[in-house]
């Protein structure tokens, strides 16, 4: 596992620890809690949001091992330790799943050690490092060594992609990443929309920008376009988290209070 390597700013919110917040975790401080507050004052569904993201997360993930066949996961955007994380949901099934966490937040690293609770049979690391540099990502010593990219991988971008501008070319990030994986690995990705709350959405961007975290919110087909393109999306295709293959018997919400859209895809 990585060391830490820089200082833990807590004088500014990070969208790790804001969504921690979201998910009532207590990995987060004054700022976060106040970024985070401010946001639901605009968008009150926002906690709603995070909480059905995570579900989609390990819904996900459950298709991909019990379904697709595959057993090696790349979590990127980890965010902090919760329950339900992917190896916990991948080696329930399966106890011989692999997993690399990635995440920038060097208080995600802080606190890697509950992400590393692999099952014997299988294996977990963690690394710091950002989506934006996918190149560091693939020639870690921990996707080196944890995977095997001669076979399927899932990659996992989950509340992730709207963090980051086009100008920083979230595309071709992950088709730098997608391109290394063997044929059969699926994407499994989320992202907010400001699409059934514009203003509150508006507001929400320049919150966080204000606070110098970038949000750059997309509608269905700018997220499809974005993260989808080249592969065979899995049914039912880009949909609200709420809706992407829901459990028996579990309630329906409406896109409006999801604000979120999600979808899984397998490379050709």
């Amino acid at each position: 596992m990585t060391e830490l390597s820089s200082g833990i700013d807590t004088s500014r919110p990070h969208p790790a620890r804001v969504y921690d917040y979201f998910l009532g975790g207590r990995t987060n401080f004054a700022a976060d809690r106040q970024m985070a507050n401010r946001i639901l004052a605009t968008a009150p569904k926002a906690q709603l949001t995070a909480r059905e993201n995570r579900a989609f997360l390990s819904r996900a993930v459950r298709y991909l091992v019990a379904e697709a066949g595959i057993r090696q996961f790349l979590d990127i955007g980890t965010g902090l330790p919760t329950a339900s994380n992917v190896h916990e949901v991948a080696q329930a099934i399966d106890p011989t799943a692999r997993v690399v966490y990635v995440d920038n937040d060097p208080l995600v690293l802080a606190h890697a050690r509950a992400l590393l609770t692999s099952a014997p049979q299988g294996r977990t690391d963690y690394i710091q490092a950002d989506l934006r540099d996918p190149a560091a990502i693939l020639e870690s010593d921990a996707v080196r060594e944890v995977l095997d990219l001669s076979q399927p991988v899932a990659l996992i971008i989950v509340a992730v992609l709207h963090f980051i501008d086009d100008e920083h070319q979230p595309g071709a990030a992950l088709t730098t990443l997608l391109d290394a994986l063997a044929p059969g690995s699926c994407l499994a990705a989320s992202h907010v929309t400001g699409e059934y709350n514009r203003t509150g959405g508006t507001l929400a961007v320049r919150m966080y920008r204000t606070c110098g975290v970038p949000l750059r919110l997309r509608d269905a087909d700018e997220f499809a376009e974005l993260a989808f393109r080249g592969l065979d999306l899995v049914p039912p295709g880009v949909v609200p988290v709420s809706d992407w293959r829901p459990e028996d018997g579990g309630s329906r919400l409406t896109a409006d209070e999801v604000n979120c859209y999600g979808g899984v895809a397998r490379k050709p």
